[in-house]
C-alpha cells in the first residue's frame, strides 16, 4: 500500500499522507509527494491543493530509521533534496491548504509551514522534536516559525519540544485557523473548494508577493507590482470581472459574484 496518496477532483489536488502508525515522512512518501508536486506543476486544471493524513496524528515527521546508515555529507545531501521539494511545494502557482489533525511534528511541522493557510483541529499540537535527539529543524522549520510568530517564541519551541496546542499556535500568527476535530475535514474541503473556483492568478500573485517579501522584504515585494499588474491586467479574470464590477457600479448595484475561469 502507497505511503502517498495523490488525486485530482473539479480543479482540487489532494495530497494525502498515508505511512501508518505514525505516518513517518519516509522515502517512498517523499517521493511521492515530489511527484504529485510535479504533477501540479504542469496540470492547468488543478486551481487549489489540499495537504491532510490519514490515521490518528497527522504525522511525527521525519523517518530517523536510516539517518546512522549515511555519512554526515550523503545526510547533508538528502536534506538539501528535501529543502527542493519543499521549495518547489511552496512556489506552486496556487493556494495550498494543510488539515491538521492530532499531532504535527518535526519535518511534518516544517512541511505544512511551506503551505499557505493551515487549518488546525482544535485537539492538534504542533511541535519541534529535534532537540530531543541533538539535531537541528532540518528543512527550515525554526526560521519558518519565526517569521510568523517571532524569534523568542521560535527559540522556546525549538529548544524545548513543546508541543503547542492549535489555539496557542494561531493566536501566534503561525496557523490561520482552529476549528473543532469534527468539523476539519468538512471546513478544509470547503475552503479548497471556494479557494479552487476563485481568480487563479490573482491568488498566484499573492503567493508571489509574500514570497518575495520573505525573501527580502517590503521593497523587493514592491518592486515586483509595475510588471505584475501588466500581466494581471491581461488575463481574461481580470478584465471580465473588472467590465462586470464597473457595469455594477455604473447601475447602483451590489457587485455580483464572480464567475472565475482561473486563466
Amino acid at each position: 500500500m502507497s505511503a502517498f496518496h495523490y488525486m485530482v477532483e473539479e480543479g482540487v489536488a489532494t495530497f494525502v499522507l498515508s505511512n501508518p502508525p505514525q505516518n513517518r515522512l519516509s522515502a517512498e512518501l517523499v517521493g511521492g509527494l515530489a511527484e504529485a508536486i510535479g504533477k501540479v506543476k504542469v496540470d492547468r486544471s488543478v486551481r487549489a491543493v489540499l495537504l491532510r493524513a490519514e490515521g490518528d496524528n497527522f504525522s511525527f515527521g521525519g523517518d530517523i530509521y536510516p539517518w546512522l546508515d549515511v555519512t554526515p555529507a550523503q545526510m547533508g545531501a538528502n536534506i538539501a533534496a528535501g529543502i527542493q521539494i519543499g521549495d518547489a511545494l511552496e512556489q506552486l502557482p496556487v493556494p495550498i491548504v494543510s488539515a491538521v489533525h492530532g499531532r504535527c511534528l518535526g519535518g511534518a511541522f516544517e512541511l505544512v509551514l511551506r503551505t499557505d493557510i493551515i487549518i488546525a483541529g482544535e485537539s492538534a499540537r504542533f511541535g519541534h522534536p529535534e532537540q530531543t535527539i541533538g539535531v537541528i529543524t532540518f528543512l527550515g522549520g525554526v526560521q519558518r516559525v519565526a517569521e510568523r510568530a517571532g524569534r523568542s517564541r521560535a527559540a522556546l519551541w525549538a529548544m524545548t519540544s513543546e508541543q503547542v496546542p492549535a489555539a496557542e499556535m494561531q493566536a501566534a500568527g503561525v496557523i490561520s485557523k482552529v476549528v473543532p476535530d469534527v468539523e476539519l475535514q468538512g471546513a478544509s474541503e470547503a475552503l479548497v473548494r471556494k479557494l479552487a473556483q476563485g481568480p487563479t492568478l490573482s491568488h498566484a500573485g499573492h503567493k508571489r508577493l509574500l514570497n518575495a517579501w520573505s525573501r527580502g522584504g517590503m521593497s523587493d515585494a514592491d518592486q515586483l507590482l509595475p510588471d505584475m499588474t501588466e500581466e494581471i491586467m491581461s488575463s481574461v479574470d481580470a478584465r471580465k470581472a473588472v467590465a462586470i464590477a464597473i457595469e455594477a457600479l455604473k447601475r447602483g448595484a451590489e457587485r455580483p459574484e464572480m464567475n472565475f475561469e482561473g486563466r
